[in-house]
């Protein structure tokens, strides 16, 4: 395990992949021999290389600004990269969050440490009293979001390493 050498915490707590392209098609999923009951849905996505990589939407799953999703639309799906997974061709993903592509909008997912830097070191979050901090029931958020996964929303950084931003919304990712 890593470890975040000026805040000795451990990294690798919650690790992210991400898959971005094209929602070709989305049906109910079905749950072993079960009838689709239309809470999962099972998203099939064609990323930038041409692959196809289905997405099983839970009612767990956030999406970014509640937007509905829909084929043909543009999207990236996050998911947990340590999370059990079939060993299936196309790979099958459960996704932790979506976000459709939008100009001017950016979105991170992954752990933010006591200094909110994320586990990648590429982004450091300003926080000032008009970061809007919610869960993915859209409640307040109560605590402080550093030391827990998060959906970052924001438009600029600047350029230095780790960019920093104030983002416009964040979203923590209750465990």
């Amino acid at each position: 395990m890593d470890f975040d050498m000026d805040n000795r915490t451990p990294f690798g707590r919650n690790r992210f992949g991400s898959v971005r392209g094209v929602i070709v098609d989305m049906v109910p999923a079905r749950m072993g021999g079960r009838r689709a009951d239309g809470c999962m849905i099972f998203v099939n996505v064609e990323d930038m290389d041409g692959n196809t990589v289905n997405m099983v939407l839970t009612p767990a799953t956030y999406v970014v600004d509640f937007e509905t999703l829909s084929v043909g639309m543009m999207c990236t799906f996050w998911y947990r990269a340590d999370a059990p997974m079939p060993l299936i061709y196309p790979p099958q993903y459960n996704a932790v969050a979506a976000a459709r592509e939008k100009n001017g909008r950016m979105v991170d997912v992954g752990y933010y440490n006591a200094d909110l830097v994320n586990e990648a070191r590429t982004l450091q979050l300003n926080m000032d009293g008009s970061v809007d901090v919610r869960t993915t029931n859209n409640q307040y958020f109560q605590g402080s979001p550093a030391n827990h996964s998060l959906v970052v929303s924001y438009g600029n950084s600047t350029r230095s390493i780790p960019a920093q931003t104030t983002p416009s919304k964040v979203v923590v990712l209750c465990e």
